[in-house]
């Protein structure tokens, strides 16, 4: 069975109940899990994080029995280095989250899919990472 790693909007749009994406990302999240693994690392952990006051309750947003913790590898952090490097180089914005470069470098190194909605910098720098996005 393949895994699906999770991107973090997608799973804030379920918690927001985001009145323009959280029917697409529930449906999608829905699809991803009923045909492979779903997977979380660090980052996604903690960039949703942020919408909760206690631990107990992003566990229970995310619980482990659905969402595998995936350990970020170190040729994820080398790829995600050399990708960002080359968005600076093209003129990318400083302010342009790391975090990001590093969820695709996770997914391209580790031969996952990716659930996004936002497909954009991860077309352009993961090339061969499998993409479950809105059409």
């Amino acid at each position: 069975m393949d895994t699906t790693l999770v991107d973090s909007n997608v799973l804030l749009d379920i918690a927001t109940n985001d009145p323009t994406w959280a029917e697409w990302s529930s449906q999608a999240l829905e699809t991803a899990a009923n045909e492979s693994r779903l997977a979380i690392n660090a980052l996604i952990y903690a960039e949703v994080s942020i919408g909760y006051e206690r631990v107990e309750e992003i566990e229970r947003a995310l619980p482990s029995a659905t969402f595998r913790r995936e350990p970020l590898p170190y040729e994820a952090a080398f790829l995600a280095g050399k990708a960002f490097l080359q968005y600076r180089r093209r003129g990318g914005l400083r302010t342009s989250p790391l975090p990001d470069f590093y969820i695709g470098a996770h997914a391209a190194v580790s031969n996952f899919r990716l659930l996004t909605r936002d497909p954009r910098r991860y077309r352009a720098y993961f090339p061969t990472v499998d993409l479950i996005v809105p059409k």
